[in-house]
């Protein structure tokens, strides 16, 4: 096999992502890919020369006893929290049960994030039906809408019309965006910072509603499954609150339950690419700086890595989608010196300041619509 064959298939397993529409895009440690590269990178690109670096690492190797104990540790917490449910009974303590299931619903979603890039299983049989276990069934979030809308914003982070993530459906995030807004976008985009937080608490019921909505697109596969479990989902978790509890009560640790799995959804992914450059039109950098120009890192020790499940290595997880999750802290290390050396900006910073820059750059593009409310 020749150097260059070598550095193709190894940006191209570097690059996976998930649902791939290319053969080559499923590649993993260890396989062949059966056509072409990342693209826009050729053999001699940044960032195949990246991707040799990190290959020759083992950071794109399985790390299968990680997974386990992970998904197992997850599964022992969501059983404990229902099993505290029941012990419990009526009582308003309910509500901190309710609060710990919120957290849990949020890791059980990070565990759907992995398997969807294929970080844990090496086959797309398992990864999907592990993915609708536990995102359908134990979360009531339809695996396949989430990684069909997920595999678009890899393919094109921060692009206004490529990416739905930022799409200017009830925020706006750009002053183009701003100055061509319409109902919802338009009424709060002038003060969406001050309404950003109290908007998550309602992104677990969109998560909902989105989910069942997807079950009318065409597009969506093994659409029967899915349904089925998710109607399972719904029908456990909501008999088991009115059968349990009173009406009232269960009410409310329903509301507590996804106002605080939304918030902490919102949490995870707003620190990403919140703030950071966007695109437009044919504005599209290479592949390398394509993901790199449009994330943030966010510092942080282990505690942080096990709230944000390595989203906090964003620049790491879009260079590499399919790196373990474990990999990614190691990785960061030599992907912000291969950036200094090739002086692509590589921007990080702790927790909090990633908030308050997201916050900034939401309050700045919504300038637009407050001029124009001024001015009417």
């Amino acid at each position: 096999m020749t150097t260059s064959t070598t550095d193709t298939l190894s940006e191209a397993r570097a690059a996976a992502v998930l649902e791939p529409p290319c053969p080559e895009a499923s590649a993993g440690p260890g396989r062949t890919p059966e056509a072409g590269a990342a693209p826009g990178a050729g053999a001699g690109s940044d960032f195949a020369r990246l991707a040799r670096q990190i290959n020759d690492a083992g950071l794109l190797d399985r790390r299968p006893g990680y997974y386990a104990l992970r998904l197992g540790l997850v599964t022992a917490l969501l059983a404990t929290g229902w099993g505290v449910f029941l012990a419990l009974g009526d009582s308003w303590w309910q509500l901190g049960v309710a609060a710990f299931l919120a957290l849990v619903f949020g890791q059980i979603g990070l565990i759907t994030h992995d398997l969807a890039h294929r970080q844990v299983f090496a086959h797309r049989r398992p990864s999907e039906l592990a993915g609708r276990l536990f995102g359908n069934l134990a979360i009531g979030m339809s695996y396949g809408w989430w990684t069909n809308k997920h595999t678009r914003h890899h393919a094109n982070p921060n692009h206004e019309e490529l990416d739905p993530d930022v799409s200017p459906d009830i925020l706006v995030w750009s002053a183009d965006q701003a100055r061509s807004s319409r109902g919802v976008a338009r009424l709060i985009g002038g003060h969406q910072a001050f309404l950003f937080f109290p908007l998550l608490t309602l992104e677990g019921f969109n998560l909902h509603v989105s989910s069942l909505r997807a079950l009318r697109s065409p597009s969506l596969k093994r659409k029967p499954l899915e349904a089925a479990l998710m109607c399972a989902h719904f029908a456990a978790f909501l008999s088991t609150l009115f059968l349990v509890l009173p009406p009232g009560k269960a009410v409310a640790f329903l509301l507590v339950n996804q106002c605080l799995f939304g918030v902490y959804l919102g949490c995870l992914f707003a620190p990403n690419h919140k703030g950071m450059p966007t695109f437009t039109g044919g504005d599209r950098p290479d592949f390398l700086r394509r993901q790199v120009l449009t994330s943030r890192n966010v510092r942080g020790g282990p505690v942080t890595d096990v709230l944000l499940g390595g989203l906090n290595y964003q620049i790491e997880h879009h260079l590499f989608p399919s790196m373990p999750t474990v990999h990614l802290r190691r990785a960061r290390v030599l992907v912000r010196a291969y950036c200094a050396e090739i002086g692509v900006p590589y921007h990080e910073t702790g927790l909090v300041r990633s908030y308050r820059e997201a916050l900034a750059h939401m309050h700045r593009v919504g300038e637009p619509i407050r001029r124009r409310r001024a001015a009417a």
